[in-house]
């Protein structure tokens, strides 16, 4: 009898890229005795995304559309998983580009790593100068400071992984996706895992492709975001972050009390030298992506550094600060979609 691996998909407002998605996901090449099922969950879509996903449903009896109402991610991970039938549980999502076996190496590093989560490298690539020039800088180990889940070669334990591949086994063990957490709620997820004794691996065999933003205002509001809610998993389980997450906090409120204080008596070298220190680190941390990826990027990378740090910082700051104050809940601007 045909095991199932199931494809869980959140979108909302996908019309220009679903179709495309989906076409890639029916063409993936499965291990013998393995099929195929697709559900995407549609956030209230009202671009013509439903529609769409509606047509190809008819066509393709392993595709399904359901609702999702609450529009974010979490929950929409939560109702795919509550109707999907599969042994295996993947998570893909509309904006990243796949390799035609990457469902089948899911399933291999699954069965020979024995983890609770497996997947790839989180590998950015772009199509606009501005794409190329925030991919350059998201894979630079200046902007993601050491982190694992960025190395393309890396094959091993880590604390969280792109997207992911689970046995339905991990869910009945550890839980859904917490859908108070419109962003991180996959970084939550896998700390759930890590700390109830589990293991989240990394595989390089299995290969993916993700499109960043394609300006600096949106990535600036992604990273507002994945600052802002990264305080609230860390609330949740006690547990400080991880250094270089809180880095770019720390650096913006330096600032920031530095210049607020030049009226009282602060030296103004103090937010000089702050600001030209970090000048100089931006500076360096451009030259190094452009000499990997192509010197015309070099003049966008500094822009690009400073929205991912600076929207990072101040979100993080704003989270901080809303659980220092006890809210029991994020705050509704950050949940907003940025794309």
């Amino acid at each position: 009898m045909s095991r199932i691996v199931s494809v869980i998909v959140p979108c909302r407002n996908e019309r220009p890229y679903i179709e495309a998605f989906c076409a890639s996901v029916a063409q993936q090449a499965l291990p013998d005795g393995w099929s195929l099922e697709v559900v995407v969950a549609d956030g209230c879509s009202d671009d013509g995304t439903a529609q769409t996903l509606r047509r190809l449903a008819a066509q393709d009896a392993r595709m399904r559309m359901i609702d999702n109402p609450a529009g974010i991610v979490s929950a929409g991970l939560n109702r795919a998983l509550e109707c999907a039938h599969g042994q295996v549980i993947v998570r893909m999502d509309v904006h990243t580009t796949y390799a035609p076996d990457y469902i089948a190496q899911c399933l291999h590093a699954l069965a020979t790593s024995g983890a609770d989560n497996v997947g790839g490298p989180w590998r950015a690539e772009g199509d606009t100068p501005m794409q190329r020039a925030i991919a350059a800088a998201f894979q630079s180990r200046w902007l993601a400071g050491g982190a694992r889940s960025r190395q393309l070669g890396y094959d091993g334990p880590v604390d969280t992984v792109y997207l992911g591949c689970w046995p339905r086994a991990t869910f009945e063990r550890f839980g859904g996706f917490d859908e108070t957490l419109v962003r991180n709620q996959d970084d939550e997820h896998n700390l759930r895992i890590v700390k109830g004794g589990g293991r989240v691996w990394q595989s390089s065999t299995v290969r993916s492709c993700y499109r960043p933003r394609g300006s600096l205002g949106a990535l600036f509001r992604q990273y507002l975001q994945y600052g802002y809610w990264k305080p609230f998993v860390m609330r949740k389980h006690g547990q400080p972050a991880a250094l270089r997450h809180l880095v770019p906090a720390v650096f913006v409120l330096a600032l920031g009390i530095s210049a607020a204080l030049l009226p009282f008596g602060m030296p103004a070298g103090v937010p000089a030298a702050l600001a030209g220190v970090y000048a100089g680190a931006v500076l360096a941390a451009s030259t190094a992506a452009a000499s990997r990826t192509g010197w015309g990027l070099w003049w966008r990378l500094p822009a690009v550094i400073a929205a991912y740090h600076f929207g990072y910082g101040i979100g993080s700051l704003c989270g901080w600060f809303d659980v220092w104050r006890g809210a029991a809940a994020g705050r509704e601007r950050f949940a907003r979609l940025t794309r």
